[in-house]
Parts: C-alpha cells; structure tokens; sequence
C-alpha cells in the first residue's frame, strides 16, 4: 500500500495548493449539497456532510458558500438535480480504475469520462468489471517528520486507533498508515486531531487488495489519465491500483 499512501498524500497537497481554483470549490459544493440532500443539513448527525464540511474549510472556502450549499441540499426548493455514478475501467499497464462522479447530466458525463479514457490510453469497462479488486476504507496517512503537525509515533497512533475502531496500522517508511471502516472515520478523525495528530492524508477510499507495479512510459501515462479524469467538473474520486516507485512517483508529480 506504500504507492497508495504516497499518491494520497501528494493529491492532498496538490488539492490545497489549488484551493482557490473553482473547480475544486466546484467539487466541494456539490459533495455537501448531495450530503445535505441525501441526510440532512445536520453535520453532527451526518457523518458526510461533517467530513465536507471540513474539506471545504481546508480548502479555505468562504463561510457563506458553505452554508448557502448545505442550505441547497437541505431544501425543497432545490432544482440541482445530482445523482452518483459510478464508472469503471482500466489504464495503461492493465490499472483498474474506479471512477467516482457527481453529475447532474448524466450524458454529458458519461461521454466525457468514455472520450478522456480512450485518448490517454484507457478504457472504459463494464458495470462490476474493476469493484471486485476495492474495499471502502476511512484511510489515513501521517508523516513522520514535524512538518505536518506533532510527530506520528507508531504505538501512539495504535493506542488512540484501537480506541476508535481502527483495524491497521502500517509503516510505510517515511510515513504510518492507518485504516478503519467508513462508519468510524469521522469518530477516528478527531480522535486525532484531538490527540495532537494532524493527518497529511484523510478520506473515505476505495483501497486496493492487489496492486500492478507500473514504470516507464506507461507510469507517465497513467498519472496524465489520472489528472486528466480527475480535472473533469463531474469527476469527484479517481481510485487505482497502481504501485509506482516512490522516486518516479515524485518526478512524475512535480
């Protein structure tokens, strides 16, 4: 999992260093409009909406967008018409690609995801084709340096973990790892923060059992796919399962 954790941790900077771009506010406000929508404007009942809720301020949104997004998904007036589809395929070197989208036009959606995957050297599967190789997790990732807040030590990270449900907890080298199931990823989150552990990486994800080693030229395009999907107004969460070295992974991130 030590490509995974390492790609996570990069998409979590990318994100905050494009915080103020549209697009991303885009994303943001339509996860907390269909969270709203979905179980209420209730953040502390709402385990979805509290976790949109604090990506949205990470992402240094203005307060009155948030609250005008959580009162659209709350209200009855609401003519935003968002479901949630799902695509799956593959890229280059065989990498299973699980595509997670918010859409309000599910044509459009379906023909830029289709167009996107066959110019970069992908495809588009069938429904099942590429789920079977996921588990939904609440996944962490901490570093181990003093930068990104107090200094994650293992049996600490553990103790405060088993307390609130955490199922694993990994070194991945310059990084710990930690997963749990979604129904206590907000509970462990603060438990965290609460702690003094500030998380580089924090979110529901779709985690690979079996990963593909890619290199070369077929790593290059694989990260471009990635980007080039994940750049799509629809698109919310690309998951692979891709295992990149952690040297290329860098250069090809830059």
């Amino acid at each position: 999992m030590a490509g995974h954790n390492k790609w996570s941790k990069i998409k979590h900077k990318k994100g905050a260093a494009d915080a103020k771009r549209a697009k991303l506010w885009t994303k943001l406000i339509r996860e907390i409009t269909v969270a709203a929508r979905l179980s209420g404007s209730d953040a502390a009942a709402n385990p979805r909406l509290r976790k949109a809720l604090d990506d949205a301020r990470a992402a240094n949104m203005p307060k009155d967008t948030i609250d005008r997004a959580v009162k659209r998904g709350d209200s009855e007036d609401d003519t935003d018409n968002y479901e949630e589809l799902v695509y799956e395929g593959y890229g280059p070197a065989g990498v299973a690609l699980f595509i997670e989208c918010t859409t309000d036009n599910r044509n459009r959606t379906s023909a830029d995801v289709g167009s996107t995957l066959r110019k970069r050297g992908g495809s588009l599967g069938k429904s099942g084709s590429v789920a079977f190789v996921f588990d939904k997790k609440g996944h962490f990732v901490f570093d181990k340096t003093p930068e990104e807040g107090k200094a994650a030590e293992e049996v600490a990270l553990l103790e405060v973990g088993m307390a609130h449900g955490a199922e694993d907890v990994s070194d991945d080298g310059d990084s710990f790892a930690v997963v749990c199931d979604p129904a206590v990823f907000q509970e462990l989150r603060e438990a965290y923060v609460a702690a003094g552990f500030v998380p580089a990486s924090a979110q529901v994800a779709m985690l690979p059992q079996t990963t593909v080693e890619v290199a070369g030229e077929d790593a290059e395009k694989l990260i471009k796919l990635i980007d080039a999907l994940e750049d799509l107004d629809d698109v919310q969460n690309v998951w692979a399962n891709f295992d990149i070295d952690a040297d290329e992974l860098d250069r090809l991130t830059a």
